[in-house]
């Protein structure tokens, strides 16, 4: 079995848990997986020694190969296991792949600001409504699972209080709160990221009125992606919980059916239908829109159009400054070409804390609503770019170029190995690094 290393309260496990939940019900995924707690031991004496780094989620294959990081888990997966994929062919249906790798992109590191703001903000003693006593048990479940439950809500409060500062996080900000700064997530741009995510879940209720999953009637690469911070923050955490289930049922009913969990009114993937025959008889069918299956013609819906204008308005012209700015700090004094740059992470990497906060040169500014900020540069946001533009290559640029069309400096998309060539970075677990020019 694949050993899967995750967190329930871990935005990226609930994207693979969710994965690795289809694959296993499709019968795709060999003897299947065990869901094991990644607790703060094992990913110090574990995690930490076989990938490079403690992040989650992480999975052990049968042969004992070791992936760290959700792109990645989830190409080794779909290169191991070719029963069902997630991912559309790059020839039969280029609109429908490149449009799941710009979801994942947008609601792994965009999507990501609202999401942690909504957990973290509710949790504030000076916030009403309030769900501290809520998050203080989730993380204390995963602190001290051998606990008891008082003890464990006990290990959540000392770590709110002793690692993340909540009782001074506006004087001084750390964890979460020094992570949103580090993300350009401060006081005057808040309102423009609630409205980001405002919009991207009314287009998604929108989309759902007609089809079960963004590319029809059967999860993608997209699903999962957005299903990671849709879950975790906005339907679990109970603030936000309770707004979801309130303003958008069908993104509710969307999450139990993606989730896999829970769903039977949902009607999951796989799942039949049933009538009563002349004879008495069961008589099955269908339970997902579009037949249980992607949308044919490549065709990716319109009600889809304001969530792809959300990427290409707010994110790409971020991305592309990005680059930029990597590409200059890999060829100044400050690195040396083939060594380490920030890791994946919500706030600045240690070590590259001059670099990556207030006007450093791993620093870039960005534009949010009517909102002018600035941010960090996330190197993993340019390794998953690369990655794109290597997906992508054998697909027909015309067709694609026609659908990019519909969106600010869409087509630039189609150019990406040459914009990030003097940026490229080699992944090795859960460490990145500068690629040696030739």
């Amino acid at each position: 079995m694949y050993k899967f290393f995750s967190a329930e309260h871990s935005i990226f496990s609930a994207k693979v848990r969710a994965y690795l939940r289809f694959k296993d019900d499709q019968h795709d995924l060999g003897a299947g997986f065990e869901d094991i707690l990644a607790t703060p031991d094992l990913m110090r004496d574990l995690l930490s020694i076989r990938s490079g780094s403690p992040s989650l989620p992480q999975i052990e294959a049968p042969d004992g190969t070791w992936v760290q990081d959700t792109s990645e888990i989830i190409d080794y997966i779909e290169t191991q296991h070719r029963g069902m994929p997630i991912i559309p062919d790059c020839e039969m249906r280029p609109k429908q792949r490149l449009a799941s790798y710009l979801i994942e992109l947008l609601a792994d590191e965009w999507l990501l600001v609202p999401a942690c703001w909504e957990r973290w903000h509710y949790s504030l003693a000076t916030s009403e409504p309030n769900h501290r006593a809520f998050n203080e048990q989730q993380w204390g479940s995963f602190l001290a699972p051998d606990k008891n439950g008082k003890d464990r809500r006990a290990a959540g409060f000392s770590f709110f209080e002793n690692i993340f500062g909540i009782s001074d996080t506006v004087d001084n900000p750390k964890g979460p709160y020094q992570g949103l700064i580090h993300l350009g997530c401060t006081e005057s741009t808040l309102p423009a990221w609630l409205d980001m995510q405002h919009r991207l879940l009314k287009a998604l209720e929108c989309h759902l009125e007609e089809h079960d999953y963004v590319l029809g009637g059967r999860p993608s690469l997209a699903d999962y992606s957005l299903l990671g911070p849709i879950y975790v923050h906005f339907y679990r955490d109970p603030v936000a919980g309770f707004n979801l289930r309130r303003d958008f049922p069908l993104v509710c009913e969307w999450v139990d059916r993606t989730n896999a969990e829970g769903c039977m009114n949902a009607r999951r993937f796989g799942q039949k239908l049933y009538s009563v025959g002349d004879d008495g008889e069961l008589i099955g069918r269908e339970a997902m829109s579009d037949d249980g299956a992607w949308l044919a013609d490549d065709i990716v819906p319109d009600a889809l159009i304001p969530i792809f204008t959300i990427f290409f308005e707010q994110m790409w012209p971020f991305l592309k400054s990005s680059i930029t700015a990597l590409g200059r700090f890999i060829a100044s004094d400050n690195h040396q070409t083939g060594s380490e740059l920030p890791r994946k992470s919500f706030t600045a990497t240690p070590g590259f804390e001059e670099h990556q906060t207030e006007e450093g040169l791993l620093t870039v500014p960005f534009k949010i609503g009517a909102v002018t900020a600035r941010r960090m540069v996330v190197p993993t946001q340019i390794w998953m770019l690369q990655r794109i533009g290597k997906a992508m290559e054998a697909a027909n640029q015309m067709e694609l170029a026609g659908w990019l069309k519909k969106f600010p400096q869409g087509e630039e998309i189609l150019s990406l190995n040459q914009m990030t060539a003097d940026c490229q970075i080699n992944k090795q677990g859960g460490r990145l690094l500068s690629v040696l020019k030739r």
